[in-house]
């Protein structure tokens, strides 16, 4: 590969509404959040990253910050391309003295439509990759979690991303049945947001909001072990004096209960679909859990209870999808079947 490697480069990136994951060479090079910083006057790339994170909600009216995907899709076309070539920059800066020939798979949503598929692809052309093949997210997870694909049993995969909840079965290297809603990471923040300002006065930005999620979210207000209260500051609704309101994981699990309820329907929608004999065999080995949204405490209980099926979070949920990207890539021959 030494020589050759300069001429030829393979990539395979978790393309996701909160965070880009790129495997090279069967290591994570980036993982860093899907955002963007831009000039309002030139169009130029200021941050692509956690630098870009780092100013958003502090630009001044001529920086601009975007998340260029929504609910798991491209919402800005000419953004994402340019935050995928920044990503890929990172990797290539100073390496190279001719420009490699790119190799890419890149995963997507399993509900994605002809038209955001289309865009993903273009998006990917435009970054710069000669050869560009897409997987889907649950078929990526399965390959992440070691999971065989292609035998004739059924898995069930929900990863909780941070645009779209995707719930499949698969069995015999294809996706049985499955669904994709559009309540996850984001729809999460958006309800301590709506939480915080309704019930304590205070008005708080999506990156607290996530701090709050990460310190004390719970999908459960009966914890073993609760985490201790999370401090908020802010200014107050009605008066804009800044206050400081603690907040502790049951307050969460509160704000955030109708839309695990959702994600709750969705599953058993999947399941009333799913074949009886794939259903038997879901039953006998539980679900996997992956995403960032696994890690919300008590998730896999409350959905075991629920649905009287066990639930398993995976080991390292966040990189899954990633790393089975990275398996599809790497065996792009025998996997070939799996991709578009």
């Amino acid at each position: 590969m030494g020589f050759l490697s300069f001429l030829n480069q393979e990539l395979a990136m978790d393309l996701g509404t909160a965070n880009t994951v790129i495997i090279h060479n069967d290591r994570i090079v980036v993982d860093e959040p899907s955002i963007v910083a831009i000039d309002q006057n030139t169009g130029r790339l200021i941050a692509v990253g956690d630098p870009a994170r780092q100013m958003h909600g502090k630009t001044p009216e001529n920086i601009k910050t975007v998340r260029p995907l929504r609910d798991g899709v491209i919402a800005d076309f000419n953004a994402a391309e340019q935050m995928m070539r920044g990503m890929i920059k990172k990797i290539n800066s100073g390496r190279h003295i001719f420009k490699p020939s790119l190799r890419i798979v890149v995963c997507i949503p399993s509900g994605s439509t002809e038209v955001e598929i289309r865009a993903v692809r273009d998006s990917a052309e435009h970054a710069g990759g000669q050869d560009v093949y897409l997987i889907y997210e649950p078929m990526a997870a399965a390959l992440g979690i070691g999971i065989d694909v292609e035998a004739p049993e059924g898995n069930m995969i929900v990863d909780i991303g941070g645009g779209t909840a995707e719930i499949a079965v698969i069995a015999l290297g294809g996706i049985v049945c499955n669904k994709s809603v559009r309540i996850a990471g984001d729809v999460f923040t958006a309800d301590i947001q709506a939480y915080m300002r309704h019930q304590h006065n205070i008005k708080i930005g999506e990156r607290t909001a996530e701090d709050i999620k990460i310190n004390v979210g719970s999908a459960i207000t009966d914890l073993d072990n609760p985490p201790a209260d999370y401090s908020v500051r802010g200014p107050n609704l009605m008066t804009a004096l800044p206050i400081e309101v603690p907040i502790s994981y049951q307050e969460v699990a509160y704000s955030l209960d109708r839309s695990i309820s959702k994600i709750e329907s969705a599953i058993l929608g999947v399941l009333e679909q799913t074949p009886p004999e794939l259903y038997a065999d879901v039953v006998t080995k539980g679900v996997y859990l992956t995403g960032g949204g696994a890690l919300l405490r008590g998730l896999d209980k409350r959905l075991s209870e629920k649905i009287n099926i066990p639930f398993q979070v995976v080991e390292d949920p966040l990189h899954a999808v990633a790393r089975g990207t990275g398996i599809a890539l790497k065996n792009i021959g025998n996997f070939l079947f799996l991709m578009r």
